[in-house]
């Protein structure tokens, strides 16, 4: 067994005093024998701290706890690691909390059974020195009452290397838990790169054993280069969905979600982390209304609506002191070092701001050259010449490029041209094998690189495999590559990242869909590795991993003239998006998408975005533009005499005029589409012009005759092996079995249906089918069975923001009388 391992594992065992003191004179033995002279004597720890002799012995042979901060402090002295850190600072707290009379110990498995416990907080910096005010308020929040647990998230982003300083800030928060009959809400404020998510983590760690049901963490982007500000209806919708709260169960208003996330936390002990926010609007749909939970908010303004509205208590987080900063430094560098060269020391310090992010970029400088004097870098810092030629004017961003063009000129030559070339990426992030693509690089051998982009703290690995720039960082990257690289290196690496989404999402969509038309690709370009995608589930799982970065990804494309990418891209988005409910998102796409296909000037490429673009109008209700658009697509098609496309524009006819409840101009067109298909041998086509046709012949009353298209079509979708053409065959079915009086079939095949929908993915059909399902029911007298299946469609419609979901509500507002009795 490793030491460190030993110490950590010994901190976890331990539950007295006496403990936590083995352990920590473990820790000295352990320093001692790494030092010159073999020994960590009480007199050095007292000097080195400015504590007693007797404080030091006290602690160490388990006379007295340590404070929070000395604990840090005197781990911090001798050698511990980040994850020994951790684990003596939990031990620490479990401690004082089993010391406490009268109050029961928190169990770490305190969860009801059954449920699951989000742990969405990013791991603990690496470093922190200082801030003692603030952690004594933070940690004055927490001093509540124990209470049952019943359930905690588990996702777990990664955190900052670095926080300075900040012991008092925490303690400030910690205060604020002792008004048990509220929420207790912190809102840390300060200046971009003063270490305000630093803080916010490092303390929620400390603490975290404390709220038994979960802690919740969100980065609401509220300050970022794209002004992509996370909305807060998306915000409620990503901690619901860390509840395991089925998306068919999340509502499309923001105060339904907002109520909806209140009541998931009522009667738990919840930490909500909420991260750089834009102003107290945004935070305020996500934030508890139960005793027990505790909110800390981090934001560049000051969050004064939350102190009026909300009661909450501000934490201005100020920049490090003088002695935090060279704390953080001599961490980082050695006190042998730093202590050799005050004056250099107190240059950096001024000249960096006493901002924590530029004082760790800086200290990984100068690691990385150890024979260099710190004078050196303090003069490079003095002189403008050296910096970063861009930094201009009085913008807060302009003090820190500096600092990343230091870092920047330490890599290695690879390691800096992926940095460069992580500006040409659309983000939010990305992964190890798309930044080989982006490189050219095979996976094995960019990881290295990645790796030292992280070292050296231009890169966060925010998630386990997936890399994320810093905002400023992004920009830095972003002009470095626009000055540095030529036009032609840029339009290489721009082509290959695209290369990779799609080839990739081809592969994903053909598992997908299998039997609907394939587009033909290029071959990738060199040094392109797409993702491996085995199965339908792999599929859907990366479309969902990469579902804001490929829609970014469409506006790189169009945005750098690659306009035959943009049309494949949102092309192969389609069906991911259409399954899975994302209207507004299948919208852009496909905006972004017709903008290309007309620079294109292809008619085929042209027809096919124009029906993708209806089909996401009728979805969207906007069925004036839907028509127009399939108008001018089976123009086209007409004029070009592709009989395929003229069929493919028919059946998008087809479900428009369905949509405005005129069947019979829907059974034509769909008729029309069926015999083009056969004129053209496109036996896909046909399969689903044949279901289409029965579909529309049960809206007009001939069911005998829709069971005769739709068991043709059914025979062709099996032979196929077409899940999705099976599901909506086995609806018509259904419906033409129910309206013929034969109710116990048409459930059976309702049930069908909803099995292949389901499996696929598809929110709106499962909606669809559930609908059919409660109007069989009611049609039976089952008046309560009917209830529960059109509430069921109505959640889904309503997260979709379906127009349908008027047609639903008004069925349960009909049979509002014989709603079920809540248990």
């Amino acid at each position: 067994m490793q030491v460190s391992d030993s110490i950590e594992m010994r901190a976890a065992g331990a539950r007295t005093v006496d403990d936590l003191a083995e352990v920590l004179r473990a820790l000295r033995h352990r320093h001692a024998r790494h030092r010159s002279n073999g020994k960590v004597s009480y007199r050095g720890l007292a000097v080195r701290t400015g504590w007693s002799h007797t404080a030091i012995a006290e602690y160490l042979t388990g006379r007295t706890l340590p404070p929070p901060e000395r604990l840090d402090t005197l781990v911090g002295l001798l050698g511990a690691t980040p994850a020994e850190q951790g684990a003596l600072a939990t031990a620490r707290d479990r401690i004082d909390e089993l010391r406490r009379p009268g109050r029961p110990p928190i169990r770490p498995d305190a969860a009801r059974p059954g449920t699951s416990v989000p742990r969405q907080l990013p791991a603990a910096p690496a470093y922190f020195v200082g801030r003692v005010a603030e952690l004594a308020a933070l940690t004055r929040l927490v001093d509540q009452p124990s209470g049952d647990a019943i359930m905690t998230p588990r996702q777990r982003p990664l955190a900052a290397v670095d926080l300075a300083g900040r012991v008092g800030e925490p303690a400030t928060l910690n205060g604020r838990a002792k008004a048990v009959g509220t929420v207790a809400i912190s809102a840390i404020g300060g200046t971009a790169g003063v270490g305000k998510t630093a803080l916010a983590v490092y303390w929620a760690h400390r603490v975290a054993d404390r709220f038994p049901d979960g802690q919740l963490y969100m980065d609401l982007r509220g300050f970022g280069p794209d002004g992509q500000v996370v909305a807060p209806a998306e915000a409620v919708r990503r901690f619901l969905d860390a509840l395991d709260v089925p998306p068919e169960k999340i509502p499309a208003d923001v105060d339904a979600r907002a109520a909806l996330y209140r009541s998931m936390l009522a009667g738990r002990r919840m930490l909500v982390v909420v991260d750089n926010a834009r102003d107290s609007a945004q935070v305020r749909p996500l934030l508890p209304a139960t005793a027990g939970c505790l909110v800390v908010v981090t934001s560049r303004n000051q969050l004064t609506g939350l102190v009026a509205a909300d009661g909450a208590q501000l934490v201005d987080l100020d920049l490090l002191s003088v002695g935090e900063a060279r704390e953080l430094l001599a961490r980082r560098l050695g006190t042998d070092r730093v202590a050799a060269e005050p004056a250099a020391v107190a240059e950096i310090i001024a000249r960096c701001a006493r901002l924590p992010i530029a004082l760790a970029l800086v200290a990984a400088r100068a690691a990385a050259r150890p024979r260099v004097a710190l004078q050196v870098l303090a003069d490079e810092l003095a002189d403008a010449r050296q910096r970063w030629l861009t930094l201009t004017g009085d913008d807060p961003h302009t003090d820190m490029r500096a600092v990343f063009s230091w870092s920047y000129q330490a890599l290695t030559r690879p390691a800096a041209r992926l940095f460069r070339l992580l500006g040409l990426h659309s983000g939010p992030d990305i992964t190890t094998p798309a930044a080989g693509s982006l490189t050219g690089l095979a996976p094995d051998d960019v990881r290295p690189l990645l790796a030292e982009l992280t070292t050296a703290s231009l890169l966060a690995e925010h998630r386990p495999g997936r890399y994320i720039l810093h905002d400023l960082l992004y920009g830095y990257a972003t002009h470095l590559a626009e000055t540095v690289d030529t036009d032609q290196q840029r339009h290489a690496a721009t082509g290959r990242i695209l290369d990779h989404y799609l080839n990739t999402a081809s592969v994903a969509d053909r598992l997908l869909a299998p039997t609907r038309d394939q587009l033909q690709l290029a071959p990738p370009r060199a040094g392109v590795t797409p993702e491996q995608v085995g199965d339908p589930a792999q599929a859907l799982e990366w479309f969902t991993a990469e579902h804001r970065v490929l829609l970014a990804t469409v506006d790189l494309a169009a945005a750098t003239g690659f306009d035959t990418h943009t049309c494949q891209l949102a092309w192969f988005l389609h069906v991911f998006l259409y399954r899975r409910g994302h209207w507004q998102d299948l919208l852009a796409a496909a905006q972004t998408a017709i903008a290309a296909a007309q620079r294109l000037a292809d008619p085929t490429i042209l027809i096919r975005t124009r029906r993708r673009l209806a089909g996401a109008y009728t979805r969207l209700g906007r069925l004036d533009d839907a028509y127009n658009e399939l108008r001018q697509a089976l123009d086209l098609a007409t004029g070009t005499g592709d009989q395929a496309q003229q069929a493919h524009t028919h059946h998008s006819l087809a479900t428009l005029w369905e949509r405005r409840a005129q069947p019979a101009q829907a059974l034509h067109h769909a008729r029309q589409a069926l015999q083009l298909y056969q004129t053209a041998d496109h036996q896909t086509g046909q399969a689903d012009a044949l279901n289409s046709v029965g579909w529309y012949y049960t809206q007009l009353g001939e069911h005998q005759q829709a069971l005769t298209y739709c068991q043709q079509a059914l025979t062709l979708f099996e032979q196929f092996g077409d899940q999705f053409g099976q599901a909506g065959t086995w609806d018509s079915i259904g419906h033409a079995h129910h309206h013929l009086g034969q109710h116990v079939q048409a459930l059976t095949c309702y049930q069908k249906a909803l099995t292949l929908f389901q499996d696929l993915g598809d929110r709106y059909n499962e909606a669809t089918i559930l609908t059919h399902f409660g109007d069989t029911h009611h049609a039976t007298g089952n008046s309560h069975a009917a209830y529960e299946a059109w509430q069921q469609a109505l959640t889904i419609l309503d997260d979709l923001d379906h127009p349908n979901a008027a047609q639903v509500r008004a069925k349960l507002v009909r049979d509002e009388g014989v709603r079920p009795a809540s248990p």
